[in-house]
């Protein structure tokens, strides 16, 4: 039996499991994690990075209603005010910091560089975590003039990337993906583009659909994609709209990437470094590890993926240098870590007291080297779009 990807055939193949043992382990950490293992063989080929789109995607879906003012929105999006049947309203349900008396807020002012971008190409933007939160997504993307009143791509050969996290948590994350999807088409036929970075939520949600209730090795025990899915905001909608394409689109992501001088990731984390010596070494193991779909090895991979904080605190500076130094570039640019958590002592969510952080824009840290792009929109932040790079 075969399956068509955006007007492709490719075999469906079983994925073997290879025995081997990863060591290793932890409990499944608050915020963000990934994802599990490609079905079938990924060929790294010289368009993959053109992110291949299915005709389906191409296409704002109309909304569930005959009202025009909610016809033509991007993505799957639903009808204000009408979540999905069975979400499951997870949306700001990490605690958030309590820095004081009401009122207090981290203000974060950092502005784009009026410097023009290298060779001639389109200003570089990035987007932090979304969590299925598809009309904040949409609303950021129109902000900064990079869609249309439409969802169209409107911003020409600007370049736009996304730094992981599609799903979980917030009503939308399939429409998330689809819109992204789009973007990339739109992007490229404008001499512009749209890419994407793995996040550890893409590894997640990939982990539960292809592995389920499989046990997988742990340092704490017994563990399994789907628990751990659905323990960090997990959505039955998305897992019912998930497709054979959202897989493939999700598993051929890159881990890191640099742009401009900017060393982009998800996780501010060293574990990249386990991957490999140099941005195609780890890119290409992940795509590997990812291929071979052994359970063991995909929630080791997720596991390290989901580990944070690296260049906080006092070995940040040099933890960041450490990765300056393997991949290169000047600055980190990373998502998964709430910017509330990196500037505070995380409270409790009632938000009565009016004590709740207002996060406006990134968060530079760790020496100037790093910059934050999760404005927390999962516990009532900001979804960040930024151009790079910053003057601070």
């Amino acid at each position: 039996m075969a399956h068509s990807y955006d007007g492709r055939t490719t075999p469906r193949t079983t994925p073997t499991r290879l025995g081997r043992e990863v060591n290793g382990g932890a409990t499944v950490v608050e915020g963000s994690m990934t994802q599990g293992a490609g079905q079938g063989p990924v060929v790294r080929t010289a368009t993959l990075r053109d992110f291949r789109v299915p005709p389906y995607a191409q296409v704002p879906v109309q909304s569930h209603t005959q009202d025009p003012i909610h016809s033509g929105h991007p993505g799957n999006a639903f009808p204000e005010g009408e979540p999905p049947e069975g979400y499951t309203p997870t949306a700001r349900d990490l605690p958030v910091i309590s820095r004081g008396g009401p009122g207090d807020t981290v203000q974060i002012h950092v502005d784009p560089d009026d410097a023009p971008a290298p060779d001639g190409r389109g200003p570089l933007y990035v987007v932090g975590d979304v969590h299925g939160y598809l009309d904040e997504l949409v609303a950021a993307l129109a902000a900064k003039g990079l869609i249309d009143a439409d969802g169209h791509w409107a911003a020409g050969n600007a370049r736009l990337w996304f730094l992981g996290d599609f799903t979980d948590r917030g009503p939308d994350g399939i429409g998330v993906i689809d819109l992204v999807m789009r973007l990339s088409a739109e992007a490229a036929a404008a001499g512009g583009y749209c890419k994407a970075l793995m996040g550890n939520h893409e590894l997640l949600l990939i982990g539960a659909k292809r592995f389920g209730d499989t046990p997988v090795n742990s340092g704490a025990g017994t563990a399994t994609f789907q628990a751990a899915w659905l323990l960090n905001g997990g959505q039955k909608t998305d897992m019912d709209r998930l497709q054979e394409v959202h897989l493939q689109w999700m598993a051929r992501l890159d881990a890191i990437v640099e742009e401009d001088s900017h060393l982009l990731l998800h996780s501010d984390t060293t574990a990249y470094l386990d991957y490999g010596s140099t941005i195609a070494d780890v890119n290409d193991t992940v795509h590997a590890v990812l291929t071979r779909g052994d359970a063991d090895e995909c929630w080791d991979l997720f596991r390290k993926f989901t580990k944070r904080f690296a260049f906080r605190d006092e070995g940040g500076p040099e933890a960041v240098r450490e990765l300056l130094s393997a991949y290169g570039g000047r600055r980190i640019v990373h998502g998964h870590s709430p910017i509330p958590y990196l500037l505070g002592e995380v409270g409790t969510e009632d938000g009565e007291d009016g004590e709740r952080p207002v996060v406006e824009g990134p968060h530079v840290y760790a020496d100037g080297l790093a910059i934050a792009m999760d404005g927390g929109v999962t516990m009532a932040g900001k979804l960040l779009v930024q151009q790079l790079p910053l003057t601070d």
